[in-house]
C-alpha cells in the first residue's frame, strides 16, 4: 500500500508538483488551504503534508509558521526546494488579444513575484487574488468568452488548455520556492539522492522578558561553537504586543554534541528552546524529476 501525501491544491500548483516529483507513483490529495492540510496530517487522514514554507522574493508564508506553532505541532520531517516559472496564461481564442486582458488572476506572491511584468505589459490591467495559481488558470478556463489571464505554471497551462503567450514572466529569475515535509514521527527520514544538499535542524526560541541582551546570548551560543544558522526569524506570539519569538535554522542535525550543548545553554539562559524538526533538505533543478 502506498503513501496517502497531502498537499495545498488544487492540482497543478507548485506544491503539486514538489510532490509529483518527491513522491512519484503516490496517492496525492489536495487540500484547499495550508491549515486543512496540516490538520489532516496531525489527524493521521493522510501520511504526509506538503506544504510551502518560504518563496525567495516575497519571503515567508506566514500561515504554516504560525499554524505549526500556535496550533497543530506537526513535526518537519523534510524541506524542498522548487524553482519557479511564473507564464501569463489565457483561453487559446485569446491569444491574440492578451495585452487588452479585462483582468489578470493568481495568488498573490505570484503576481508579487511579476509586478514589474505586470507594469510594463499590462499597466492599469486589474489584478485580482485567487487562493492559488491553479485555481487562477481554472478560473479562466471557465470562462473562455471573457478575455481574462492567469500567472500560473506550465502544469496548469496543460492540465485546463490554456495557452501560454508570455514565458518567464517572474521579476528575479533565481525564484525558489521552499516547501516543507510533515508527518506524524519526527524519525522519518528519506534517502539520500541527487537532489539532496544536506542536514537541517529548526528551532523555536522564546527568550526570557526580563534577561537583558538575550538575543546576543542566544546568537554567541551558537557562534562561539561555530554553529551556522542559514536563517533566524521572529514571529509575535500573539500574547500583546513586543512578544515574539525566534525561528532558527542551523545546518547539521539536531543530536549532535554541539547543537545539544547550545541548547543546554540557552535553556540555562531563561530561553524556551523546541525543535521543530531535524530533516534532509533536497533541491531540484527545472524540468528534473525527484525521488522519495
Amino acid at each position: 500500500m502506498g503513501y496517502r501525501i497531502g498537499y495545498l491544491g488544487p492540482e497543478a500548483t507548485f506544491t503539486n508538483m514538489a510532490v509529483t516529483r518527491f513522491f512519484p507513483g503516490e496517492v496525492s490529495i489536495p487540500y484547499v488551504t495550508i491549515p486543512d492540510c496540516i490538520d489532516a496530517v496531525a489527524a493521521g487522514e493522510i501520511d504526509y503534508a506538503v506544504v510551502p514554507l518560504e518563496n525567495a522574493i516575497e519571503g515567508s508564508v506566514n500561515i504554516t509558521i504560525d499554524y505549526l506553532v500556535h496550533e497543530q505541532p506537526v513535526p518537519i520531517v523534510g524541506e524542498i526546494t522548487v524553482p519557479i516559472q511564473q507564464h501569463l496564461l489565457v483561453h487559446p481564442s485569446h491569444t491574440d488579444a492578451w495585452r487588452e486582458a479585462k483582468m489578470v488572476y493568481s495568488h498573490p506572491h505570484a503576481i508579487a513575484q511579476c509586478h514589474k511584468f505586470l507594469s510594463q505589459h499590462l499597466k492599469g490591467t486589474p489584478v485580482e487574488d485567487v487562493t492559488s495559481t491553479s485555481a487562477a488558470a481554472r478560473l479562466v478556463a471557465q470562462h473562455p468568452e471573457e478575455n481574462i489571464a492567469a500567472i500560473a505554471n506550465e502544469a496548469a497551462a496543460e492540465k485546463y488548455g490554456l495557452a501560454i503567450v508570455q514565458r518567464s514572466i517572474h521579476t528575479h529569475q533565481n525564484n525558489h520556492t521552499k516547501f516543507i515535509i510533515l508527518h506524524q514521527t519526527p524519525e522519518r527520514k528519506f534517502q539520500k539522492n541527487e537532489d539532496y544538499c544536506g542536514e537541517k535542524a529548526t528551532l523555536m526560541v522564546t527568550l526570557p522578558s526580563d534577561y537583558a541582551g538575550a538575543l546576543y546570548q542566544v546568537l554567541a551560543a551558537f557562534a562561539w561553537r561555530k554553529i551556522n544558522l542559514s536563517k533566524i526569524e521572529s514571529r509575535p506570539m500573539k500574547t500583546g504586543l513586543g512578544n515574539y519569538f525566534f525561528l532558527i535554522d542551523v545546518e547539521g542535525e539536531h543530536d549532535s554534541v554541539l547543537l545539544s550543548g547550545a541548547k543546554a545553554e540557552l535553556e540555562a539562559l531563561g530561553c524556551s528552546v523546541s525543535f521543530l524538526g531535524s530533516y534532509p533538505c533536497y533541491s531540484f533543478k527545472q524540468n528534473e524529476s525527484a525521488k522519495s
